[in-house]
């Protein structure tokens, strides 16, 4: 079964006998490393308690539309925009249609309405209901519209009848919702991610860094785990968990991280140089602790070897992509920097801007190449990590393509 670390998903309940096995589902996608926010309608709340949805879940269950407590008091934004999946199960006839017209009179489908997330139904209903003309014909308008629909099986129902229409057990379900971030997109590719910052020691007690957390680098490994691809992440000091299925090196020195990522540089088809790597280090370390003797401390500096220029200049060299943090002329300096590195895409933030970038889990990127820019708005880091791996994914395999054509014409 896959992962759902680090993932946040909305598990929204309706009105139906299965509810009694949201609970048993809810506990699943936490197994899978999932954080869990359950919304329920009214009538699910006959079927099953919120407080039991809470105790399994480990949230406040989410029942209403306007909530004080939600940000702007709309809870249906503030969960729209936290969750990478919305799972409604059991997804009750009622409920599809509903979703099929986009009528939203309630939190869960307002929220479904809302959200850019990938939404996900597992129905469950009479077979009769479930075999109704009227429910089919609703089921292809929420496919159409980009919906994913996990069932149902077939079997004995609450009703006495049997047939199909019974929801699918819940590890079936939580095995469903893990897949949902496969995308394959870069299936049997090797990909190297570096992130956070690194440290060069002044003395054997302080050093200069810098304020990278690390956690865009880190999305961006998970992203590319997800797209199938096989990922090794050099790590600068960081606060962070090792993310589950990416085989992570830890490094502290600029030096450090350049002789790690070589070690593995012939070996991959992507380079994504995430880190904040520091541009400068001590001449020399002092072997022990520098004392304050005077009013003014000189050190000397020297530059640090440039990984990214480095990658980018193997033969043959690995797609490669670089991250550029700036203050100013945010597009000018990016775009140099892909110029003057000779890389294959640069991508860019404003470190200036509030709750973005640097210790957040937000950010705003522009995506720089030889072809133009893209941007991509304000969103949490893993989501963007994740319209980068998809677009990173598409630029490899076109110039992988160019690349064998041209050879094949030789």
């Amino acid at each position: 079964m896959g992962s759902l670390s680090n993932k946040h998903l909305v598990l929204g309940v309706t009105g139906g006998i299965a509810a009694y096995k949201s609970a048993d589902l809810a506990r699943r996608l936490r197994e899978l490393g999932a954080e869990i926010r359950v919304v329920m309608t009214r009538a699910a709340t006959e079927f099953i308690t919120p407080l039991t949805m809470q105790a399994v879940s480990a949230n406040p269950v989410r029942l209403h539309m306007l909530d004080a407590e939600a940000e702007s008091g709309m809870s249906h934004i503030e969960l729209a925009r936290w969750a990478d999946a919305v799972i409604v199960a059991p997804a009750s006839a009622n409920f599809i249609a509903k979703m099929a017209h986009g009528r939203a009179d309630d939190l869960l489908s307002t929220l479904c309405l809302a959200t850019e997330a990938v939404v996900a139904l597992a129905p469950a209903m009479n077979q009769q209901m479930w075999e109704n003309p009227a429910t089919q014909d609703n089921l292809a308008r929420v496919k159409q519209n980009g919906v994913r629909v996990f069932g149902p099986a077939q079997g004995a129902q609450a009703c006495g009848e049997t047939g199909p229409g019974r929801m699918l057990e819940p590890t079936e379900i939580a095995a469903r919702a893990a897949e949902l971030f496969s995308t394959g997109a870069l299936d049997g590719r090797h990909v190297l991610v570096t992130a956070g910052p690194t440290w060069e020691a002044l003395d054997p007690v302080r050093g200069i860094t810098n304020r990278s957390s690390g956690k865009m680098g880190y999305a961006v490994a998970e992203a590319a785990l997800e797209a199938g691809a096989s990922v090794v992440l050099v790590s600068g000091p960081t606060a962070l968990a090792d993310p589950e299925g990416v085989t992570t090196v830890h490094v502290r020195s600029a030096q450090e991280m350049l002789e790690a990522v070589h070690a593995q540089a012939n070996n991959i088809d992507i380079f994504i140089a995430v880190a904040a790597v520091g541009d400068y280090r001590p001449e020399t370390v002092a072997p022990q602790k520098i004392k304050k003797h005077s009013d003014t401390l000189t050190i000397k500096l020297v530059k640090n070897p440039d990984i990214l220029a480095s990658v980018a200049a193997l033969s043959p060299a690995p797609f490669t992509v670089g991250f550029a943090a700036e203050t100013e002329n945010l597009e000018h300096h990016a775009r140099k920097k892909l110029l003057d590195k000779r890389i294959d895409l640069i991508v860019a933030n404003d470190v200036r801007v509030g709750s973005a970038g640097f210790d957040s889990d937000y950010n705003q990127l522009l995506l720089i190449d030889k072809n133009g820019v893209i941007e991509l708005p304000r969103a949490r880091k893993i989501r963007l990590a994740r319209a980068l791996i998809q677009r990173v994914a598409g630029k490899y395999h076109a110039k992988s393509t160019a690349q064998d054509s041209r050879y094949a014409h030789r």
